[in-house]
């Protein structure tokens, strides 16, 4: 992986030797080499499709109620999915990608053919789901940035989501950072956003706000 811009790998003494690699797995998540987080989501949908085929069985068995079945789905697959969502930069074509795999899960799960015309808003209302899958995972996203900004100024991870590095961007437009998934979504200026993060309890009641506003355009 390189992080110059200008590509230049420089030798180390501690490192005499490194291999240029376009992506590589670390902490169970895949890291690129431009930064981007598609690849992973597309590896977890994969991983958590698999882990939904493999359990076959539980979803065709007549003697389990939908309302467990729903349950099993929120414990075993959907965590396999948001493993590492805190650092996902989602953009609008990634949060479709995820709302469709979470109808694939209810669709197998509930043994709905693709030939059946069945609404999403019809599935959703009939297993009671209230917040989709991609707002639970924007939730975790702002649970993340409030541990952020309660660290103390020295701390890495805020430095870099506060934009307090040093150097200059390059020309053109920049691709979206992690912190403008906080600037679309919300009208305050990221100051304010980043001081009322500090206080515990004032972020939590902001996130679950975030949350219950996001109801209305889920169950479209």
């Amino acid at each position: 992986m390189i992080v110059d811009r200008s590509g230049n790998l420089l030798d180390t003494t501690n490192i005499p030797s490194v291999d240029i690699v376009e992506d590589y797995i670390y902490l169970g998540s895949q890291i690129c080499n431009d930064g981007s987080c598609v690849p992973e989501i597309k590896r977890r949908i994969a991983m958590a499709k698999s882990a939904m085929i493999r359990l076959g069985s539980i979803w065709k068995n007549r003697g389990i109620t939908f309302n467990t079945k729903s349950r099993l789905v929120r414990a075993l697959i959907f965590p396999i999915f948001m493993y590492g969502v805190e650092t996902w930069t989602i953009k609008a074509r990634e949060r479709q990608r995820i709302d469709a795999f979470e109808m694939w899960c209810w669709r197998r799960m509930l043994r709905i053919p693709w030939t059946a015309k069945r609404t999403n808003v019809s599935i959703l209302a009939q297993l009671g789901v209230r917040v989709r899958l991609s707002s639970i995972c924007y939730q975790r996203l702002l649970s993340y940035f409030g541990h952020i900004m309660r660290r103390g100024n020295d701390s890495l991870e805020k430095i870099i989501v506060t934009g307090n590095t040093e150097g200059k961007r390059p020309r053109g437009r920049s691709p979206t950072r992690w912190a403008d998934q906080l600037k679309k979504s919300n009208s305050d200026r990221f100051y304010q956003i980043a001081k009322m993060a500090s206080n515990r309890s004032r972020w939590r009641q902001f996130t679950n706000a975030k949350l219950r506003s996001h109801q209305d355009h889920d169950l479209q």
